[in-house]
C-alpha cells in the first residue's frame, strides 16, 4: 500500500457522529496532554480519546513521509473509534499532515491542527524580536514558514528558532525542575534574551510543562505563549458550528481515555500520572502498533 490513508472513506464511511461522541486528540507522545487538558477545561462536558504514538516517538528526526504516514494512521484510528472531530496536538505532525488530512476527511470529520502561536507574539512584541522553541521538524514544515513570511516579516519582527531535543525526555521523566533541565534551559534561552527577544513561543506540546522552570530562571524577561487555549477555543467553535457540543457530562465520568502504541505501558502510566492533574479522571490502555510506509 502506497497511499497515505489506509481506508477509503467512499468505500467504508463511518456513521455521522453525535454530540455525545468523544473528541479525538493525537500526538506522537504524551506532550499533547497539555492540549487535552485545555480542551477539558474549556469544554467540561466533553470526553477525550487521546492517542499517543509512543512506539514511534519522537517524530522530529523522522523523514517527512514517515511523519505524514504515522499521523494519518493515528487520525484514522480516532475516526474509526467514532470520534466526532480530531485535534492533531503535535506541531511536527501538523506541519506535514494538516492540509492533506483535511482534504481527505472533509467537513464530515473536522480536524484542528497546531501552529506555534507566533502571531500573538508578533503582535505583542515591543522589541520586535521573538523566539520560538520547537523541534527541527516543525521548522522544516510549511505552516510556520508561512506565518513567518506572511506575518512576522511584514511586521518587521525577527524570529529566532530554538531547538533542544534533550528537553522532552526530561519532561517525561518528571524532571522539569531538575538541575539538568534548568541548566539546559539557561543555555538555550539566555542567548535569545541577549539578542533582544521579549517573547518565547512554546512550539511543542511538551513545553507548556516547562513554564514554571522558565519563569524561575528568567522571571519577566520572557513572556511565554503557547497554543493550548487557542486550540481549545477553536475546538469549541467547530463543535458549535456542527451542533456537536455535549450538553451533559459523560455517563462514565471519564474525561480522558488514553491509548498508547508502545510497549512501555507502565512507564507511560507514571508519566501520565505526573502530567494530568488529579481532578481529571483518566485511564490508560495500549493498542496494536501501526507502522509507517517505507519510501521506495
Amino acid at each position: 500500500m502506497t497511499a497515505i490513508f489506509p481506508v477509503s472513506l467512499e468505500l467504508d464511511p463511518m456513521p455521522a457522529a453525535s454530540a455525545d461522541a468523544p473528541i479525538g486528540v493525537f500526538d506522537s507522545g504524551v506532550g499533547g496532554l497539555s492540549i487535552a487538558q485545555e480542551i477539558a477545561r474549556h469544554l467540561p462536558n466533553e470526553q477525550i480519546v487521546y492517542l499517543a504514538d509512543t512506539a514511534h516517538v519522537p517524530y522530529g528526526p523522522r523523514p517527512d513521509h514517515d511523519i505524514r504516514q504515522l499521523t494519518a494512521r493515528g487520525i484514522e484510528w480516532l475516526y474509526r473509534q467514532g470520534c466526532k472531530m480530531a485535534v492533531v496536538a503535535c506541531n511536527t505532525a501538523s506541519a506535514f499532515s494538516l492540509n492533506s488530512l483535511r482534504a481527505h476527511y472533509g467537513e464530515s470529520f473536522p480536524i484542528v491542527g497546531l501552529v506555534p502561536a507566533l502571531k500573538p507574539a508578533v503582535l505583542q512584541s515591543k522589541s520586535k524580536v521573538v523566539a520560538v522553541l520547537a523541534t527541527p521538524a516543525t521548522f522544516r514544515g510549511q505552516l510556520i514558514k508561512d506565518v513567518i513570511d506572511h506575518f512576522a516579516q511584514p511586521a518587521g519582527v525577527r524570529v529566532i528558532p530554538v531547538t533542544c531535543l534533550e528537553l522532552v525526555p526530561l519532561i517525561e521523566a518528571g524532571q522539569e525542575m531538575s538541575h539538568a533541565c534548568l541548566t539546559l534551559l539557561r543555555q538555550i534561552l539566555q542567548p535569545v534574551i541577549d539578542q533582544g527577544a521579549d517573547h518565547l513561543v512554546l512550539g511543542c506540546t511538551h513545553y507548556p510543562f516547562l513554564k514554571d522552570a522558565i519563569e524561575q530562571l528568567f522571571g519577566s524577561q520572557l513572556i511565554l505563549i503557547d497554543s493550548g487555549v487557542a486550540v481549545a477555543r477553536q475546538t469549541a467553535q467547530i463543535l458549535i458550528k456542527h451542533q456537536l457540543i455535549a450538553e451533559h457530562e459523560h455517563a462514565s465520568g471519564l474525561r480522558i481515555a488514553c491509548f498508547v502504541t508502545g510497549q512501555q505501558l507502565e512507564q507511560t502510566r507514571q508519566v501520565v500520572e505526573h502530567l494530568i492533574p488529579s481532578h481529571l479522571t483518566w485511564q490508560l490502555n495500549s493498542i496494536q502498533v501501526y507502522t509507517a510506509q517505507k519510501t521506495k
